[in-house]
């Protein structure tokens, strides 16, 4: 499962957040690692350098193999949670595409 991570010009991904990041997905989306050959994770602040309320997108893309790929989108507050909201929402879809499979 490689990961690949991506943002926009508002924001700057150091490594103890990239390390920080890598341990979440790794650890919530690891059951899944034997179906998924790709995680591209992208990071955007949608008002630049504005504040506001759930300005902080994280788009995830995961791609398995044999399948299409399927993405999911996350608004929050911060960076983190729009991370762990995605995370959240693949695991639902991933439970449900891979459960469905192991029933035919």
């Amino acid at each position: 499962m490689t990961l690949q991570f991506n943002s926009d010009n508002n924001l700057r991904i150091s490594d103890a957040f990239r390390e920080s990041l890598t341990e979440m997905i790794e650890s919530d989306l690891g059951r899944f690692s034997e179906h998924i050959t790709r995680i591209e994770v992208h990071l955007s602040d949608e008002n630049g350098g504005k504040a506001g309320d759930n300005d902080k997108r994280c788009l995830m893309e995961v791609r398995m193999e044999g399948r299409q790929p399927l993405a999911v989108t996350n608004l929050a507050n911060n960076h983190e949670q729009a991370v762990s909201g995605a995370i959240d929402k693949l695991k639902a879809a991933l439970d449900t595409i891979i459960g469905r499979s192991r029933n035919h």
